[in-house]
């Protein structure tokens, strides 16, 4: 959406405060022994108290509120009982959300406890690599300059980026223009950022896989080659200068 007045940033600004919140709250939960059933729960009673709707329940009828995606999962994780956490589990949790007619989106990926399976430099890059793009989005900048970045970076630090999962806009639906910011130079995108806008803006770093396969649950994404993915999003406020990071409290870059 293109912000236009200061009702329109301020609710921008609430649903994007939920988000961060419920998002920040739910790793801060999150622990060996927990299921992700249990911990989806705790996030969606979180939105609810804070007033706000799950936006994967209200777009796509998805079978929880908020979506987990662990270890070989790339994304759209549905949350179980039957999958209960362990130390060293690479776990990415996505949170978006509505209030009072605007939305927002952010995700991180974080490990479960201590990092027995080596998985820290693929965060760490992936949370890295999306500071750097944002800090370079402005107005008038080429969305697959952005992309070109990210996967260079990507490359740099000795991954690849999943090309079939992309940011996108957001503001008054979960999914708007842009359609999409890639995660790689996509020739054939020569659209730029336009000043006021919100965009949600996410890495998908990967050891292995280059793109995303359906499983047969019709929801959760897995890489082609197998591997790991690390997530990180934020949702902005694009300006003529440095954007606004509207779900900076989610504590991703802490």
């Amino acid at each position: 959406m293109q912000i236009t007045n200061e009702d329109e940033l301020a609710g921008i600004k609430a649903i994007s405060k939920a988000v961060a919140d419920t998002l920040k709250a739910m790793a801060d939960y999150a622990k060996a022994g927990l299921s992700t059933k249990e911990l989806d729960d705790f996030g969606g009673k979180y939105l609810s108290d804070l007033g706000a709707k799950s936006a994967p329940k209200l777009t796509y009828d998805f079978p929880g509120w908020t979506c987990i995606s662990v270890n070989n999962e790339v994304a759209h994780g549905i949350p179980s009982e039957k999958t209960v956490l362990k130390n060293g589990d690479l776990i990415n949790i996505d949170v978006s959300a509505e209030l009072n007619g605007y939305w927002a989106d952010n995700g991180c990926s974080f490990i479960i406890g201590d990092d027995v399976n080596n998985h820290t430099k693929l965060i760490e890059a992936s949370k890295d690599i999306l500071k750097k793009a944002i800090s370079r989005i402005k107005g008038g900048v080429k969305i697959n300059e952005i992309g070109k970045l990210i996967e260079t970076e990507a490359k740099k630090s000795g991954f690849k980026v999943i090309k079939n999962l992309t940011g996108h806009g957001v503001g008054r639906s979960l999914h708007e223009e842009p359609h999409e910011v890639a995660n790689f130079c996509d020739k054939y995108n020569q659209s730029r950022f336009r000043k006021n806008s919100v965009v949600a803006v996410e890495t998908f770093i990967a050891t292995h896989s280059t793109y995303a396969d359906t499983l047969s649950d019709g929801w959760t994404l897995v890489g082609n080659n197998g591997g790991f993915v690390a997530q990180h999003e934020h949702t902005i406020l694009v300006t003529d200068g440095e954007p606004v990071i509207l779900t900076e409290g989610n504590g991703v870059w802490e």
